[in-house]
């Protein structure tokens, strides 16, 4: 890996680990109840007797993924009912439960309940697993230990019980990308030199080699002769599985500001090294620390990127500016700041005798306020020039920076 980015860590949230997982089953006497749960008593029997309807649900409700969300932990279950006649009432109720913090996704765990329940029931339907006279619950005690344990260690677990056997495994959703739109531009987040292209579709093959971390969208679909409309997609579906990331695209003229995360540079090694191996010049002769440092606390409202390098001079630091910029926005240590322009309209000197708007140049439907300079550059092919040399010369349009 190049760096790491945190939205592309499996395990980074430890509020998403299982915190409990507990069996428990409909007693023709004592209604629902837990026969057993690793941890022992993490879930009360208060706790359950407030939620035991969900838990042991009605037959509306069988076999559907069902959360409870408590005060403190999330409930996640599949409530399994197995007809036969050889059971008091002639059905066998149960549920294996799955326990996180309140505030944790689970939406991940839903596929290996189902199919941990799904197993459970094939071993009670063979061999009455479940439903055995005897109170002794220590092998399912330990089937729960051992899946608890090896989900949360490894994100994956195998259970063998007499001859049946299944493979559990967690596979973590990432939300849906935002749209790709034409003036980003896409940076990996991989190593280049160790990713493998051949895993992708012939249109990605295509378009990845005009990804160098500088091309927007709409350059990389003209130098691929690709439509404008499937690169997106491509890019977007890079983006969905960590192989890339979108950032603004780099000007001298850029206006960049720090976020609260530059203090981390300070204090994480890791991140020390990274940064210094992907701004520096040359390997030979690395830039120090403390001039990157300066360089980025150096950003502010108002300051380009071409009058920080008049007045520190990066190239005699030993410091690529362009990989200064684009490593500071993949770690989100600064951010960019955008122009916004806005054409005041109702201007006297604007309106005809009709009261219509006189403006004829077809860029003024731009200056409303939601585009920025970048994307109105990408729709009308002017350059930042051309566009701020318009709006000197005209008193109506105003600037907002954002």
């Amino acid at each position: 890996m190049l760096y790491s980015n945190s939205n592309h860590e499996e395990n980074s949230d430890d509020k998403s680990v299982i915190r409990c997982i507990f069996f428990s089953e409909f007693h023709h006497i004592a209604g629902p109840k837990i026969t057993c749960q690793v941890p022992d008593n993490y879930v009360s029997k208060d706790i359950f007797d407030n939620v035991s309807v969900y838990i042991i649900p009605k037959a509306q409700l069988q076999r559907s993924t069902l959360t409870v969300t408590l005060r403190d932990c999330k409930i996640l279950g599949f409530p399994v009912k197995i007809d036969n006649k050889k059971y008091a009432r002639n059905a066998f109720y149960f549920n294996l439960c799955f326990v996180c913090d309140a505030e944790a996704r689970t939406v991940h765990y839903e596929p290996v309940v189902k199919k941990m329940s799904d197993f459970l029931m094939a071993l009670e339907v063979e061999n009455g697993f479940l439903s055995s006279v005897s109170d002794d619950k220590t092998r399912l005690t330990e089937m729960l230990r051992q899946v608890m344990n090896d989900l949360n260690s490894h994100n994956m677990c195998t259970l063998t019980e007499g001859t049946m056997t299944t493979h559990l495994k967690v596979v973590r959703l990432a939300a849906e990308p935002k749209p790709v739109l034409d003036h980003q531009v896409p940076v990996f987040l991989v190593n280049r030199d160790t990713f493998c292209s051949d895993q992708w579709d012939l249109t990605t093959q295509q378009v990845l080699p005009y990804i160098d971390g500088f091309n927007h969208v709409a350059r990389i679909a003209a130098e691929a002769d690709v439509e404008n409309n499937l690169v997106k997609s491509c890019v977007q579906n890079l983006v969905y599985y960590g192989v890339v990331t979108l950032i603004p695209i780099f000007q001298y003229c850029n206006v960049y500001t720090t976020t609260s995360k530059l203090g981390t540079l300070a204090e994480n090694s890791d991140l020390q090294r990274r940064c210094v191996n992907y701004v520096s010049k040359s390997c030979r002769q690395p830039a120090h620390l403390r001039d990157i440092y300066r360089m980025y606390a150096s950003m502010t409202h108002g300051t380009s990127v071409r009058d920080l390098c008049q007045r520190l001079n990066p190239q005699n630091l030993m410091i690529n500016e362009r990989k200064l910029v684009q490593f500071g926005l993949i770690e989100g240590l600064i951010r960019r700041v955008y122009k916004y322009p806005i054409y005041l309209k109702g201007s006297f000197i604007d309106i005809d005798e009709n009261g219509e708007d006189c403006k004829s140049d077809p860029i003024y439907k731009y200056f409303t306020g939601a585009y920025s300079l970048d994307e109105i550059c990408c729709n009308t092919g002017q350059s930042v020039a051309q566009i701020d040399d318009i709006i000197e010369k005209d008193a109506n349009v105003v600037v907002l920076f954002k």
